[in-house]
């Protein structure tokens, strides 16, 4: 049903990370998380192991490396809190540049920076190798709660036609002198928006009795493609294994 459907994040290559089964991929890139979550802190190195496991991965994916950093600014908020700690941070202090730093603050501030980066750019590295559907079915091949898949999918679906239907109504409201830049032109917006989601809703409601009348039973059909087979389970889960390594490096070495 998602069909033809992909997000902005996913990069169309054809490489051999593309290629593997997206259960694999998700349970990876779940794995390396849990790994960067669980290494301590003061292990620096290891997350510069990290960094190049992943590097690596776009490598083999074709992925740029910018590419991904302009797209993982999405964690500026937590690297503004990361900042703040130093400064707030409890004793003992060090002086740096005629600054007064908090030394737990900012090992808290590094933690915070550095397994949220990576987190962010090992979601990024699934996002771009795998396209929303094959996500869902992946997700579906994991047993996830058949409720929760069945949502996703039909709500990836609609997303599209519900964003061309606003984008046919804000051009309508523009050729009939409707200009949204003007404050007074608000309630004008207001009721668009009103209007929208009842045309959304009836359009659900409609879509729902057309899938009944086909034998709609309320979970999604079982995906037709091949079994994962040993080999691609090896091989998607081998950055995971260089992953648990680093981290139990890590704590060795703390």
């Amino acid at each position: 049903m998602g069909a033809g459907h992909s997000h902005p994040l996913y990069l169309h290559r054809e490489s051999p990370v593309h290629r593997l089964p997206p259960e694999v991929k998700i349970v990876s890139a779940f794995l390396v998380v849990v790994c960067v979550v669980a290494t301590p802190r003061e292990a620096f190195a290891v997350f510069g192991g990290y960094a190049l496991l992943l590097a690596a991965v776009w490598l083999l994916a074709g992925i740029r490396i910018g590419w991904i950093l302009r797209r993982s600014v999405i964690e500026l908020p937590f690297v503004v809190l990361a900042v703040l700690l130093p400064f707030t941070g409890p004793a003992p202090t060090l002086d740096w540049l005629g600054l007064t730093l908090s030394e737990p603050g900012l090992l808290g501030a590094w933690n915070i920076l550095v397994k949220g980066t990576l987190g962010v750019l090992t979601s990024l590295t699934l996002a771009a190798t795998t396209p929303m559907r094959d996500l869902l079915v992946g997700l579906q091949r994991l047993h996830a709660p058949a409720l929760v898949t069945t949502i996703a999918t039909l709500m990836l679906r609609y997303a599209d036609v519900i964003a061309g239907e606003a984008r046919r109504m804000r051009l309508s409201r523009i050729s009939r002198g409707h200009d949204p830049r003007f404050l007074w032109q608000a309630g004008a917006t207001a009721r668009g928006v009103g209007s929208l989601f009842v045309r959304s809703y009836e359009r659900g409601e409609r879509v729902h009795l057309a899938m009944l009348s086909r034998g709609w039973t309320g979970a999604m059909p079982p995906s037709g493609d091949a079994p994962t087979t040993s080999r691609q389970w090896l091989a998607g889960l081998s950055a995971a294994a260089v992953a648990l390594l680093l981290a139990g490096s890590g704590w060795i070495v703390a």
